[in-house]
């Protein structure tokens, strides 16, 4: 079979891998993440083995990332959220990445251009609290902080056709 034929891991032509019932069941899951087979099936018009076989494809093609839990952490006694941004010193990348896997308050780390390197997500039970984790980041470098006051948009999927309307 040619490169051009090959199939992909969910079994579709290689670059069909959203054809447009695996995109139907991608929204279906994304508007509700617990739906079982049989409801997603409904949705789709197909039987629940088939659709678990294609979210079993999609998921060991790595389209499906994974199920998540998403706790509030205000429940948690954590209501402060921030992001900070860290502009290292020479040589402190791999020490701040390093940094921030072993930090329990930062859920979230990105590695992003620009002036500053990274971005990460931290949530504190005050604001003492965060003064403590961003110390521990600045002798790698300076940190520029903002709270978060109130979410409008919660984190989604992204649309699959993303350009603007």
């Amino acid at each position: 079979m040619s490169t051009r034929e090959s199939k992909s891991q969910a079994g579709l032509p290689a670059g069909n891998l959203l054809d447009a019932t695996n995109k139907r069941l991608l929204d279906a899951l994304g508007a509700d993440p617990r739906a079982t087979a049989a409801e997603l099936a409904r949705q789709v018009g197909m039987s629940a083995p088939a659709v678990r076989e294609r979210l079993t494809r999609l998921e060991e093609a790595g389209v499906i990332r994974g199920y998540r839990l998403d706790v509030d952490p205000a429940a948690l006694g954590l209501p402060v959220a921030a992001w900070v941004r860290i502009r290292p010193g020479p040589g402190q990348l791999p020490k701040i990445a390093d940094l921030a896997r072993r930090t329990p308050q930062i859920s979230e780390c990105h590695r992003i251009s620009g002036e500053d390197c990274f971005l990460l997500k931290v949530h504190v039970a005050t604001i003492e609290d965060l003064e403590t984790v961003l110390d521990q980041f600045l002798i790698h470098g300076q940190t520029h902080s903002s709270f978060v006051v109130a979410t409008p948009v919660a984190p989604r999927t992204p649309a699959q056709d993303n350009r603007p309307t």
